[in-house]
């Protein structure tokens, strides 16, 4: 691809690191914000600068915040005693749109998988064990996506909690196996939230 600008090139190769942006579609990009008034730039330079800067990661959770306890882990309303473990921030996303859950949440950062370096100790694994074994939570929901990194990381933390006396269980497969949990449709999701089944039953089936 060639470019007759230097800057236009430079600021098209950054969009295009972006997840499943090519150059084509950078460059699309760029070029409609050449477009825009020079202020709407700004405000979204401003606006992703200062995320980068003030963004913070829930002590409790690990969810990503704009305060130290994020708004999930701090509102009484929700039952603390029941903890969804998922993936990543887009999975907690998920599933509060589809208005069901009203437990708290565990993010995980990521999902063991070896073949990309992944291992248990690069997880907020260690900091979910504690709040187990602590006592206070008495269910334990792995909403991980089903598929073999999700089944390990599930199977990981289980084995690190058997001995505790608490219910564990997975969401129901209404979610095609091999599917990522922030594709689902809302309806599907909520089904499978709310028809969840122990995690017992889940690893004798396969």
């Amino acid at each position: 691809m060639e470019f007759s600008s230097k800057l236009l090139e430079k600021a098209v190769n950054e969009v295009s690191q972006l997840p499943g942006i090519g150059k084509r579609t950078a460059l699309r990009l760029v070029l409609h914000l050449l477009k825009q008034p020079k202020e709407q730039t700004s405000f979204l330079s401003q606006a992703l600068t200062t995320m980068r800067e003030e963004v913070k990661f829930c002590i409790s959770c690990h969810n990503i915040s704009d305060i130290e306890i994020c708004e999930i882990c701090s509102n009484e309303k929700r039952n603390h005693q029941i903890i969804c473990v998922v993936e990543d921030i887009r999975d907690v996303m998920a599933i509060e749109n589809t208005g069901q859950f009203k437990g708290i949440y565990h993010v995980l950062g990521g999902k063991i998988s070896p073949i990309d370096g992944v291992g248990p100790s690069q997880l907020n694994i260690s900091s979910l064990v504690e709040k187990v074994k602590s006592g206070t939570v008495k269910e334990l929901i792995f909403a991980l996506s089903s598929t073999m990194e999700g089944d390990t990381t599930n199977f990981y933390i289980y084995k690190q909690i058997q001995d505790c006396e608490i219910i564990t269980s997975t969401i129901a497969r209404g979610i095609s196996v091999g599917d990522e949990l922030e594709y689902a449709d809302e309806v599907t999701l909520g089904r499978s939230i709310l028809q969840r089944v122990p995690f017992e039953n889940f690893f004798k089936n396969n």
